[in-house]
């Protein structure tokens, strides 16, 4: 039997209406995947779900929150590869096989992310003016010589986070844990990007849209656009690659660029 090499990490919270759409689009994947659930709300629901897909659930005692239960996820992970899956979310069934399929020939890599789709009031779509930005923004990486180069990811961050978080997958062989820091609401990916560009290695653009955003008024995102939480988070990792006046500049204009994130 072919040894397993990736697993989807279902991030479940609360009573999510989403969470069995996002299950069947794991199941359902061509190439099998190693599936388990965590939560830090456990509850008949979720343990529904579990049971009833075979699902392995594990409940996290310790401190809870988006950043602790993603590196709580990981820590349960045993195959070289590993995807968060948000429950909100769904995957194209060629996800995982994409994955495996530009591994090929790659000596170190860090992490590897597709392209992406939001699905808006129940329907897919990729004609998003933000998601046209951020493919031009990663266009570079579709450059071999540029998949390694550490000084043109960080250029492509500095301008804004443009890798989706629940596309990525994490090569578990290469990184060390916990890959998320927990003083952010929503810019704990981008943190994260920015520490992980600093390492030799490989950052994978794969750009075809191999999964989809759901964008909705319950959404950490949402909440936080609302709460005014992300303009200020944004502000300080722009900080991270620019003087503070610059800064300021750059945040005005990817603020406004982040009202397609509201419904």
């Amino acid at each position: 039997m072919k040894k397993t090499l990736h697993t989807f990490v279902i991030c479940a919270y609360k009573e999510s209406k989403y969470l069995e759409e996002c299950i069947k689009s794991l199941v359902n994947q061509t190439y099998k995947s190693k599936i388990i659930m965590i939560t830090s709300t456990p509850n008949d629901y979720i343990r529904y779900f579990a049971d009833k897909y075979g699902i392995e659930l594990f409940i996290n005692e310790g401190e809870s929150g988006i950043t602790q239960d993603w590196n709580f996820g990981l820590s349960k992970v045993r195959t070289k590869l590993a995807t968060i899956a948000h429950q909100d979310d769904i995957y194209e069934k060629e996800y995982t096989e994409c994955i495996i399929k530009y591994l090929t020939h790659i000596k170190k890599p860090i992490i590897l992310f597709t392209d992406y789709g939001e699905i808006r009031n129940g329907l897919k779509t990729t004609d998003v003016s933000m998601l046209k930005i951020k493919r031009f923004m990663l266009s570079p990486l579709r450059i071999r010589a540029f998949k390694s180069c550490i000084f043109v990811r960080r250029r492509i961050l500095s301008l804004g986070d443009a890798i989706c978080c629940p596309s990525v997958c994490y090569a578990m062989d290469n990184l060390k844990l916990p890959i998320f820091q927990n003083h952010y609401m929503c810019s704990e990916d981008w943190e994260a990007w920015e520490n992980l560009s600093r390492m030799r290695g490989d950052f994978i653009y794969i750009p075809k849209p191999l999964m989809y955003h759901r964008i909705h008024e319950e959404s950490t995102t949402s909440k936080a656009l609302e709460m005014g939480t992300r303009v200020y988070e944004n502000y300080e990792m722009f900080c991270k690659f620019w003087p503070k006046p610059i800064a300021r500049i750059i945040n005005k204009f990817y603020t406004k660029s982040e009202d397609s994130n509201k419904l």
